[in-house]
């Protein structure tokens, strides 16, 4: 009894409520029942806008004691000195698209079954044997050639940048573009694959020799190498989506390719070369809105039109000269329908009307 008795009574701690505990304290919309710490672009947020916005930190916004993490050599985060470009709220931007993570799925799983419907009717129709051998020379060398270019965007521009961006939003856009290229190197990787299987006369290995040695293609090549090595994320954007896809690519793409395959009997490479231009369209679309967001706002515009005035005038004269180094191919095909200076006066005005709308003067070298 007396051990009991004896025993010192245990003491707890006792609960002070110092008001930081959870629900405690008053902040903007913490009386909302949406759960949004954004404000929608309509009167109710979409569901792009509920799985990007704000996903990415940013003590800008809601990171009042700054950044959780950081670079053993540098600034924590996502930092904006990663870009010369500057933005009053780089958090305006959205993807006019609307891509996320369901939307990329359903795009491209519908994209790979038109591709593969389209390879399997080709070889079930026999339709290469009936195109000439001027024809397969030509897809066998310049399509070829272009899948690796579009998949040196693929790898080494678009999935190397699509981190540097200081919003989620920018990031997920950039992130999109790097599938749609990969996409469309592959979907063009098979269809060489389909044509060195069938009973034709194609070299299914040339585009290789094409790409590293073939006069036509090395200031392309070199184009697109010297694009890997811009460390600016919002100056390899700019030169790829604004400069270089308008310059270069449409110019092969649509003012090229998709102008004469049908005139060569060739229904199958069209289809599949109008996936990478539809894929183009859409990433334009969120280029354009971002970089016309960088020259229309209020306090930087000025500053930004002048700096994209001086990456125009470096990246103009690198694509013109891939431009007109491409030249040859246009008379390879046996059916030639266009001419090469049609196809650049179509791409140059599409490109001048592009910078116009961004509000960017025309470079001098356009009208040469």
């Amino acid at each position: 009894m007396s051990d009991i008795t004896n025993q010192k009574e245990r003491s707890f701690p006792k609960i002070e409520f110092t008001d930081s505990e959870a629900g405690a304290l008053t902040f903007p919309s913490s009386k909302s029942r949406s759960y949004n710490y954004f404000t929608p672009a309509k009167k109710r947020s979409t569901m792009y806008e509920d799985v990007t916005v704000d996903v990415q930190p940013d003590p800008d916004r809601h990171l009042s004691q700054g950044w959780i993490y950081g670079f053993g050599d540098g600034p924590g985060g996502y930092p904006h000195e990663w870009t010369t470009a500057k933005s009053s709220n780089w958090h305006t931007f959205l993807d006019p698209n609307e891509e996320w993570e369901q939307t990329i799925y359903r795009n491209n799983s519908a994209v790979v079954k038109q591709v593969e419907l389209c390879l399997n009717n080709a070889k079930r129709a026999r339709v290469y044997d009936s195109w000439n051998s001027a024809w397969l020379k030509f897809v066998g060398r310049n399509i070829g050639a272009w899948m690796h270019a579009e998949n040196g965007l693929a790898l080494h521009v678009f999935t190397s940048i699509q981190r540097s961006g200081p919003t989620n939003m920018i990031n997920t856009a950039v992130a999109f573009n790097a599938a749609h290229k990969m996409r469309f190197a592959q979907d063009l990787a098979l269809f060489n694959l389909d044509m060195s299987e069938a009973d034709v006369e194609f070299d299914g290995a040339e585009h290789r020799e094409v790409w590293q040695q073939a006069p036509e293609w090395q200031p392309t090549r070199q184009v697109v190498e010297q694009l890997t090595a811009v460390g600016d994320w919002c100056e390899l954007l700019f030169a790829t989506n604004i400069v270089f896809e308008q310059l270069v690519g449409s110019l092969f793409r649509t003012e090229l390719v998709m102008q004469i395959s049908a005139r060569n009997g060739d229904y199958i490479t069209p289809t599949i070369v109008g996936t990478g231009e539809h894929d183009y369209d859409r990433d334009l679309g969120y280029t354009r809105a971002l970089f016309r967001l960088l020259t229309q706002d209020e306090e930087h515009g000025a500053a930004n039109k002048e700096l994209f005035g001086s990456w125009l005038s470096t990246w103009v004269p690198r694509c013109l000269e891939a431009a007109y180094a491409l030249q040859p191919i246009w008379s390879q095909p046996a059916d030639k329908h266009v001419t090469f200076a049609t196809s650049l006066a179509n791409a140059s005005s599409k490109f001048a009307s592009l910078l116009e709308d961004l509000g960017l003067d025309i470079p001098q070298e356009l009208n040469q």
